[in-house]
């Protein structure tokens, strides 16, 4: 008689449903990344039960790259995943130790390889997650000691791949002129995953959602005018996505509380306290003066 297993009940009990679930949840779009992280939670689990039921298998290589404009939810996603790869048994621990350049190089002879080795310690049985990568490798100076972390991390990847799952993150150009030069990372990242910009429309419900989570709401002409808001910061630079809008409404609830504390007789509503008005929104300098990038 042949051995069944009913893989979709592990996959329910693994908690990986219930993790892929809370991606739907937290993050507005993002169809191909999160379309991407179900194959490659499906492979991983398909994996571990063929090692269960003594089947020939392969650990799967797990590095990976996550590229993508600021704000598009790489980081979100890698603490996501290592919680993922835990669930599955593929990492003991499943932290997320997140650095970038300044965490592993050192200024001066000797600083750089205690320095990388420290946060490799740390992020041992878990996911260490490189953000804006790039800066490791700076050709052009000589004093430079960014190789030395490249080739110390190189090592790590290929030596320890079972005890430690290594993101690479930054732009997609950036990334790809990165790759290009150290060819040791390319051939051992087997996950090239792209994050996609917001539209307008994703960028207006992930502001409803920030201002629900700290119970406030925008009036339907506020909210108008946060459609409007986010039409003309994306053209502007330094427009970093889901970012720039948690950043603006941070500067449009320090409005909101200037005009309940300097208006009227100071009395206050439950409704005035939590409701974002159309003045809150429209007194931002994004729509004064052509080329602001803060308001």
């Amino acid at each position: 008689m042949t051995a069944t297993f009913n893989l979709r009940e592990a996959f329910q009990t693994s908690g990986v449903a219930e993790i892929l679930e809370s991606l739907d949840r937290e993050l507005i779009g993002l169809a191909p990344v999160k379309q991407r992280i179900r194959e490659t939670a499906a492979l991983l689990m398909v994996e571990r039960v063929r090692k269960d039921l003594g089947l020939a298998h392969e650990t799967p290589t797990l590095h990976m790259s996550f590229t993508g404009n600021p704000g598009t939810g790489k980081t979100t996603v890698a603490n996501r995943m290592a919680g993922l790869l835990h669930r599955l048994g593929y990492v003991r621990k499943g932290q997320l130790v997140s650095v970038t350049r300044d965490d592993l190089v050192g200024q001066y002879i000797g600083h750089t390889a205690p320095k990388t080795k420290e946060l490799l310690k740390k992020a041992m049985g878990g996911v260490l997650f490189i953000d804006e990568a790039y800066y490791l490798y700076k050709p052009d100076n000589e004093r430079d000691y960014g190789q030395e972390a490249i080739e110390i991390l190189l090592q790590v990847m290929e030596n320890q791949r079972d005890d430690l799952v290594v993101i690479l993150a930054g732009y997609a150009d950036r990334m790809a002129k990165f790759y290009e030069s150290n060819p040791g990372f390319r051939s051992r990242i087997a996950h090239h995953i792209d994050f996609p910009d917001y539209s307008d429309a994703e960028l207006l419900h992930i502001a409803e959602m920030m201002l629900e989570q700290q119970s406030y709401k925008f009036s339907p002409k506020a909210r108008d005018a946060m459609g409007d808001y986010i039409k003309l910061r994306r053209t502007q630079p330094h427009f970093a996505n889901a970012r720039s809008i948690r950043n603006a409404l941070d500067r449009t609830r320090l409005r909101h509380a200037n005009r309940l504390l300097e208006t009227g007789d100071g009395i206050v509503t439950p409704e005035m306290l939590s409701s974002i008005e159309e003045p809150d929104v429209r007194a931002s300098r994004v729509f004064q003066q052509n080329g602001a990038v803060n308001g």
